[in-house]
């Protein structure tokens, strides 16, 4: 693989937030690329080295300067100029981001490779909330890769010759912090799981289950992308797209020296030992019993009001797109009908509000995540699709559909499923720049399923 300080994921970076820190990502990869690039795609043509890379914090409000331009990478070497500096301040709400790739053109590779890790940034406004803490808070990166017979990481191409970019990416071996099959002992306490769907673009339904008992356990979803719920949510299953994250909190106090599993359909991600009630062993922390009896799951979070429409000085109506090349066989994935290149259209304008509609007019699901921003979930509504392509005119076929409990929190990727539009509202907080808008699913993003937009200084006329 290819990692971030030598491990899979990569360090899991910390800071309280408003302390900020400065990273330094050094290129110190291969000259060869693992994999096979695809250089008729924009970005990736033959005029540029096959090996680049730039780090984007995801979730994180920073400076565009910071922000991991798909075009501002680095080559491997050891000069000043093969490492990328970036300044995180943290000057948000506590959650649990990730950072990964974001070159032009092969982000799907150089991800696949393994090239992202976490980070969570704390506050310590939580502590009240007595949540599992220490030991007891565990993040998860959960992804699936594909394995050769010879252990190697595989990446799957298609049958045309110079063209190998596909569509989507789907392994067959599901990792969880890089393990396959792994298990965890446990406490038969509480526990914190920041979970993290690290796919190209699978998408994952987790259940926990002590088969063949139970078909799913109940579990409590207490954050999002951007941070804490107003209340937990209680869930016996949860699904999340590429680059989502949530954060639950399972309590193993009646399954005292059984098995449980996380799983996802017909996948065993995950299976927790859960420990009788004695130590886990010389090197594991032990809870006492006292402390176990004390676990309490908060009835409240975080305050989390919701944003008015009122609020939004404008509405942009933006599309997801799919064009077939019949003369090449391939397909264009695009946002808005508008390539990368092309002028930029959004231009917000910084400390205002907006309501973004996404209009799917493809048979997928896509996860659509904005740069700098968080922003809440309004509503899905189903249409006609083909009413729409024809005539350009919205027919609704149902009213609109509020989201689920567990999306009713700050996000920074929203599932926009096929034959719906789906609302967004967004405060532009943060800072003025040049950053990006895009789809998830990471062959996507790289077949132009992405968009530069700028957010104006205030006072500009967008």
């Amino acid at each position: 693989m290819w990692t971030i300080g030598g491990t899979f994921p990569g360090p899991t970076l910390e800071s309280p937030i408003a302390q900020g820190m400065i990273v330094e990502w050094q290129n110190r990869l291969p000259a060869r690329h693992l994999f096979a690039i695809d250089h008729t795609l924009h970005g990736a043509g033959r005029n540029l080295p096959d090996v680049r890379a730039v780090i984007h914090l995801h979730g994180g409000r920073t400076r565009a300067a910071s922000d991991g331009y798909p075009e501002s990478w680095t080559v491997p070497g050891h000069s000043p100029g093969n490492s990328q500096i970036c300044h995180y301040p943290s000057l948000q709400h506590a959650a649990p981001l990730f950072y990964h790739d974001h070159t032009m053109g092969i982000n799907r590779l150089n991800t696949w490779a393994g090239m992202m890790g976490f980070c969570i940034l704390r506050d310590a406004r939580e502590d009240p909330l007595n949540l599992p803490a220490g030991s007891r808070d565990i993040p998860i990166l959960i992804c699936d890769r594909t394995l050769r017979a010879d252990g190697q990481l595989d990446y799957p191409v298609s049958e045309k010759p110079g063209e190998p970019w596909v569509p989507e990416a789907f392994g067959d071996a599901i990792l969880a912090n890089g393990k396959l099959l792994p298990y965890l002992d446990v406490e038969p306490a509480l526990y914190r799981f920041r979970l993290l769907n690290g796919s190209n673009g699978r998408f994952f339904r987790f259940s926990l289950t002590n088969r063949p008992h139970d078909d799913a356990l109940q579990f409590f979803v207490i954050a999002s992308d951007q941070g804490l719920l107003a209340a937990p949510v209680p869930l016996r299953r949860i699904t999340l797209a590429p680059a989502e994250r949530a954060e639950v909190l399972i309590d193993f106090t009646p399954f005292a020296g059984q098995h449980l599993e996380l799983i996802s359909d017909s996948f065993q991600i995950l299976q927790f030992r859960v420990a009788t009630g004695g130590s886990l062993g010389t090197n594991k922390v032990v809870i006492p019993s006292a402390a176990r009896s004390a676990d309490t799951i908060p009835s409240t979070l975080h305050p989390t009001p919701r944003i008015p429409e009122s609020a939004a000085v404008r509405t942009r109506r933006l599309t997801l797109d799919e064009n077939m090349d019949y003369i090449r066989r391939s397909m264009g994935m695009l946002l808005n009908n508008t390539p990368w290149h092309a002028p930029i259209t959004e231009k917000p304008v910084l400390h205002s509000t907006e309501i973004w509609e996404f209009v799917n007019l493809t048979d997928d699901s896509h996860p659509i995540h904005l740069h700098l921003v968080r922003f809440q979930i309004l509503d899905r509504r189903p249409f006609d699709q083909f009413a729409y392509q024809s005539k350009g005119t919205l027919h609704f076929f149902g009213p609109a559909k509020p989201p689920a409990p567990e999306e009713m929190g700050w996000k920074d990727t929203v599932r926009a499923d096929p034959a719906m539009v789906t609302r967004i509202i967004i405060p532009f907080d943060g800072y003025a720049g040049r950053y990006i808008w895009h789809c998830h699913i990471l062959e996507h993003e790289d077949n132009e399923m992405m968009r530069p937009y700028e957010v104006l200084p205030e006072g500009s006329h967008s």
